[in-house]
């Protein structure tokens, strides 16, 4: 299956950068290309890609505002590139329905696994990015946990499965604490984002700290 890909940025140079990356690979094809998240909300409409890759800091429509109207539009998955790691709308950018987040330096190779990723129906942060949302999550100043009633819903073992994926852990990582199959994890994380209505693991996270599930100072899986 081909993967078909929108990308996003204003400055021309990058954004042919990126698209000659990706270009290169036999399973993804660049079905267009924009200079700002107004030009990406209606490239995704035309095109109706797998994923897009986003500037964060674009002119006439931001990089966040383009997630959030095709996150809300469509099954296009969004990827947010920024310059800098310390960007202050990293929060913002994951709320708004980002699947991925990479720094602009990244790797060639770290491109095109994102989009692999992403695509797939999983998530991609960079490790600095985790750092960031995690902090967000924890900061003393931040509002208190809303119970939220969609958790009713899940089942004992769904909880404990939200709870470990909350806490960073994989799918391999979550079988050993659960001691069942990667197969089986595979289902619940699954009956997990269908039940909660997310769109993957990051939603899932923030889903639940949001919800009070886990807080800070929370003890590590298998603690």
């Amino acid at each position: 299956m081909t993967i078909r890909v929108v990308v996003a940025d204003d400055q021309e140079l990058v954004r042919s950068g990126f698209s000659m990356i990706l270009e290169g690979q036999p399973d993804i094809e660049v079905v267009a290309e924009a200079g700002d998240g107004a030009e990406a909300v209606e490239a995704v409409r035309r095109h109706n890609p797998d994923v897009a890759l986003l500037d964060i800091r674009m002119p006439r429509m931001d990089g966040i505002e383009a997630c959030r109207t095709i996150s809300a539009e469509s099954a296009c998955r969004t990827v947010m590139l920024t310059t800098f790691d310390s960007d202050e709308y990293v929060y913002e950018a994951l709320h708004a329905g980002a699947s991925g987040f990479l720094l602009k330096d990244v790797r060639r190779d770290d491109l095109v696994h994102a989009v692999r990723v992403v695509a797939r129906g999983d998530s991609l942060l960079a490790p600095s990015v985790a750092r960031r949302l995690v902090a967000e999550y924890t900061r003393p100043t931040r509002r208190a946990p809303r119970p939220d009633p969609r958790l009713d819903a899940l089942t004992a073992r769904e909880r404990e499965t939200l709870l470990l994926l909350a806490r960073g852990l994989s799918n391999a990582e979550i079988a050993a604490e659960l001691v069942v199959s990667d197969h089986t994890v595979k289902t619940h994380v699954g009956n997990v984002l269908a039940k909660l209505g997310l769109r993957d693991r990051i939603q899932a996270v923030i889903c639940a700290y949001e919800s009070g599930l886990i807080t800070a100072g929370s003890p590590p899986a298998g603690g």
